[in-house]
C-alpha cells in the first residue's frame, strides 16, 4: 500500500511538474567585483571588472514561482571562475521579477580554497519575450571572498 502510495504521488508529481514551463537561454554581461582578504585583524580589499557568460534554464513550478539553475564563467582581471548559482525566482508581474539563491563558485587560478559559497538577490526585466536585462549582487563569504554586482542581457530560446 505504502509503494503504491508513494508511486502516485511521484506520477502527480512528474505530471505537475511537467504541466509547467520549461525554457532555456544565454546570458552575458559585465561584473563589477571588490575582492576581500582578512589575514588576522586586517582586511584589504581591491575592486575589478571583468565579464561573464554562460546559460541558464528557468523550470516553473508555479504561475508565479520557478527555479532558475545558471552555469556562468567569470573573467575578473586576476580571477576566472565558474559560477553555479540556484536561483529561485518570483514573478512580481509579467515582466518582472526578482531572484536570490546560493551560488557556488569553482575559482580555476586558486591553489587553495578553490571552492567558496556566495548568496546572490537580484532582478530581471523582461524587454520582449526572447530578450530581457538583469541585475544581481553576488554576496561573498570567507576570508577571502569576491562580491560583484552582475548585470546583463539575456536570451530564451
Amino acid at each position: 500500500m505504502k509503494k503504491l502510495f508513494f508511486t502516485a504521488i511521484l506520477l502527480g508529481t512528474i505530471f505537475y511538474s511537467n504541466a509547467q514551463e520549461t525554457t532555456f537561454g544565454a546570458k552575458a554581461g559585465v561584473d563589477i567585483a571588490t575582492v576581500k582578504v582578512k589575514i588576522g585583524g586586517t582586511t584589504a580589499t581591491a575592486s575589478e571588472t571583468g565579464y561573464f557568460a554562460g546559460g541558464f534554464a528557468n523550470i516553473g513550478v508555479s504561475e508565479s514561482f520557478s527555479v532558475q539553475p545558471e552555469l556562468l564563467f567569470v573573467a575578473i582581471t586576476d580571477f576566472n571562475f565558474l559560477s553555479v548559482p540556484i536561483l529561485g525566482k518570483y514573478s512580481v508581474s509579467e515582466k518582472f521579477g526578482v531572484l536570490a539563491g546560493p551560488s557556488l563558485n569553482y575559482y580555476l587560478d586558486a591553489t587553495e580554497d578553490q571552492f567558496k559559497l556566495n548568496l546572490d538577490f537580484g532582478a530581471t526585466y523582461e524587454i520582449s519575450e526572447d530578450f530581457g536585462i538583469n541585475a544581481k549582487y553576488s554576496m561573498g563569504m570567507g576570508d577571502v571572498s569576491i562580491s560583484g554586482i552582475f548585470i546583463g542581457t539575456e536570451y530564451k530560446f
